[in-house]
C-alpha cells in the first residue's frame, strides 16, 4: 500500500490528490488512507494536507551519501568500514552479529530508521528515517575490564566536541553520557560490551543524534518536552555527513590519545563540557532518592558528591536531576 501511494504521489508531483481519488484507486477508505500518510511521515516523507484539495508529496527522507563520506574521512580504521542499512531492528544488534564473524576495529554500522532502537536502562530510542544519525562503532581497547565505563564518557566528550566545531551550537554532557542544549536532549550514548576470563573482548558504542528532526517529528507532547535536535536549536538542516566525518576524526583522535596518556585528559575534557557538575542534583534510586552537589569526576567514571553533612560519595549508575534549573 505504502509503494502504491508514493507511486501515485511521484506520477502527478506538485498536485494535491483528494482523500477519494486515493481510496477509490487504492480500494480501501478515507481513513486507512489517513493512516497510510501517516505511516509515511514517521518515515520521513513530508505531505502538505489542504482540506478539500487532499495531499500532496512535499519532501523525501534523506539518504546518506556514503561515498562522499568515504572520500573526505581522514582517519587510519575508524569508519573506513561501513554497513549501511536502509531500515534494521537496532544498529547494536547488527555491529554484535558483525564481531562474532570477524569485523575490525572502527566498523561502523549505520542505519537510515530503527525500529527498535534502544537507549540507556532499556528505554526506547526514537529514530525516524532520514533525520537523524543512528550508529555504532566496533572498539576493541587494550585496556583492562574495569576501566570499561571510562569509554562511555570518552565517547560523549568526542561526541560534544566535534558538534561544538560542526554547528557551534552550546552543547554540554550531562552525566555519564546525554547531550543537551539548553536542557534539552540531542544525543544518546550506550556501550555494550563483552569480556571472558576478566579480559575485555570488544565495545560496541551506540550513538544516536536528532540531527534534522523537526517538532512534528516526535511522536508526543512528553518527548517534545525533553528532546530536541541540531535543526531545531539552530534553525536550520544539517549536513549529516559533515557531522559523521567529525565525529569519527574526533572519536579516533581522543581514543589514540587514551591509550597513549591514560585517562587523565579525557576526564579533563569531560569536566569541561560537562552541565553536571558544581550545581546540586538528586540520584532516584530503588533505595529512595539521594541528594548532593556535583564536585566533580571520579577516576572510575562515577560523579563525585557532596553530600548535605559534608562528606563526600560516588555515584556510580542511575539518572540524576537537577535540583536548581539550568542557568
Amino acid at each position: 500500500m505504502h509503494e502504491q501511494l508514493l507511486q501515485m504521489f511521484e506520477a502527478r508531483p506538485d498536485e494535491f490528490l483528494s482523500g477519494e481519488e486515493l481510496s477509490m484507486t487504492l480500494n480501501c477508505s478515507r481513513t486507512a488512507i489517513w493512516k497510510h500518510i501517516e505511516r509515511l511521515r514517521q518515515e520521513g516523507y513530508e505531505f502538505e494536507a489542504v482540506s478539500r484539495k487532499g495531499y500532496r508529496l512535499v519532501g523525501k527522507p534523506a539518504r546518506l551519501d556514503i561515498p562522499s563520506l568515504l572520500s573526505r574521512l581522514q582517519t587510519k580504521s575508524f569508519g573506513k568500514t561501513i554497513r549501511y542499512f536502509d531500515e534494521v531492528d537496532s544498529t547494536q544488534i547488527v555491529a554484535r552479529e558483525l564481531v562474532a564473524k570477524g569485523a575490525e576495529e572502527g566498523t561502523l554500522v549505520i542505519a537510515e530508521q530503527q525500529t527498535s532502537g534502544r537507549g540507556r536502562l532499556g528505554r526506547k530510542w526514537h529514530s525516524p528515517k532520514g533525520k537523524g544519525i543512528w550508529m555504532s562503532i566496533l572498539l576493541k581497547p587494550r585496556i583492562p575490564l574495569q576501566f570499561t565505563p571510562q569509554l562511555t564518557l570518552l565517547v560523549a566528550v568526542a561526541l560534544c566536541r566535534s558538534l561544538r566545531q560542526t554547528t557551534g551550537l552550546q552543547i554540554g554532557i550531562k552525566w555519564p553520557n546525554d547531550l543537551l542544549i539548553e536542557g534539552k536532549k540531542i544525543s544518546g550514548i550506550l556501550l555494550e560490551s563483552s569480556a571472558e576470563d576478566e579480559n575485555l573482548q570488544f565495545v560496541v558504542a551506540g550513538i544516536g543524534i536528532g540531527v534534522n528532526l523537526k517538532q512534528e517529528d516526535y511522536p508526543d507532547d512528553e518527548l517534545r518536552a525533553k528532546a530536541t535536535s541540531l535543526a531545531i536549536a539552530a534553525g536550520r538542516e544539517w549536513n549529516r555527513e559533515d557531522i559523521l566525518c567529525q565525529f569519527l576524526q574526533e572519536l579516533e583522535s581522543l581514543y589514540t590519545l587514551y591509550h597513549e596518556q591514560g585517562f587523565g585528559p579525557i576526564k579533563l575534557l569531560w569536566e569541561a563540557l560537562s552541565v553536571s557538575l558544581q550545581r546540586s542534583i538528586r540520584l532516584q534510586t530503588p533505595k529512595g532518592v539521594s541528594e548532593g552537589f556535583a564536585v566533580g569526576l571520579h577516576d572510575s567514571g562515577a560523579i563525585t558528591v557532596r553530600l548535605p553533612d559534608g562528606s563526600l560519595t560516588n555515584w556510580y549508575s542511575g539518572d540524576i536531576q537537577f535540583a536548581t534549573p539550568d542557568a
